[in-house]
């Protein structure tokens, strides 16, 4: 059976990052896996042709990394206390790119991910961040609607 040392669990700080944790920790213990936990700020670039000082951008873009790093930092102490080997990141980009980019630079094994479960135009215009890694990932990963689990 394959064995699953590097798992990635890329979060958004939502509830439904809260509702993943059982499936990661049960994963996590199952294989005595390291676990990665990953957060992805967008990137505000992309306002630089409109009207917006770039110093702005990028003071405001500097601050959610910060604040993100803070938050995820008390979810890993809250959550993963019991799993000493687990690592978290917060980069700067689209979110689905640079999980496919950790997946990459680690060498991680699988990913458990939640999904939002968006339907029509929720998912035209925010997309699927899941659907896209499940279609580029070189890795399993295992995708889990936490809305409609028990």
């Amino acid at each position: 059976m394959k064995e699953f040392k590097k798992i990635l669990f890329p979060v958004d700080l939502s509830e439904s990052s809260t509702k993943m944790i059982p499936y990661v920790q049960a994963v996590a213990e199952k294989f005595e896996s390291k676990i990665y936990i990953l957060f992805a700020a967008r990137v505000f670039e992309h306002f630089t042709s409109i009207y917006v000082p770039h110093p702005s951008i990028n003071k405001f873009e500097k601050e959610i990394i910060e604040g993100a790093e803070k938050r995820l930092y008390e979810f890993m102490d809250e959550h993963f206390s019991k799993f000493p080997n687990t690592k978290t990141a917060v980069v700067a980009g689209d979110a689905s790119e640079e999980i496919l980019n950790y997946i990459e630079d680690r060498h991680i094994d699988l990913v458990i991910m939640g999904t939002h479960g968006r339907k029509g135009m929720d998912k035209i215009i925010f997309g699927s961040v899941a659907e896209r890694v499940v279609k580029t990932s070189p890795v399993p990963v295992m995708v889990v609607n936490p809305y409609r689990t028990g």
